[in-house]
């Protein structure tokens, strides 16, 4: 039989990197490793609804393995050798209730 497996993506997280001469926090992008995640096609209907309702162009959906922490709003992504952008909130299942190894759903679009 075989396992389901996902890929190892980077995620570009924010992390402070001192204080500017007016003593606003400057942050810097740290990129940090997240394997086993999934990466799917998003529908055409949920591309055409994400379209309408925020004007981004939803291209996949990745699929985020239990147990993971960081914060996915509004994050670059780079994977397949391009970078990515997550859009809105990820969603969440209960991590009892799902019997595979992930839990949290969220959509990216293409960024360059």
């Amino acid at each position: 039989m075989t396992q389901i497996k996902g890929i190892t993506v980077i995620l570009m997280d924010k992390v402070k990197d001192g204080t500017d001469g007016f003593g606003k926090l400057l942050f810097k992008e740290k990129p940090i490793e997240i394997q086993n995640v999934l990466v799917s096609p998003t529908s055409t209907d949920d591309v055409t609804n994400e379209l309408n309702l925020t004007g981004k162009k939803a291209i996949y959906d990745l699929a985020i393995p239990k147990g993971d922490t960081h914060d996915w709003i509004n994050k670059k992504v780079q994977f397949f050798g391009k970078t990515w952008r997550t859009i809105g909130v990820p969603l969440e299942g209960i991590e009892d209730m799902i019997p595979l190894d992930w839990n949290k759903k969220v959509t990216v679009e293409y960024y360059g």
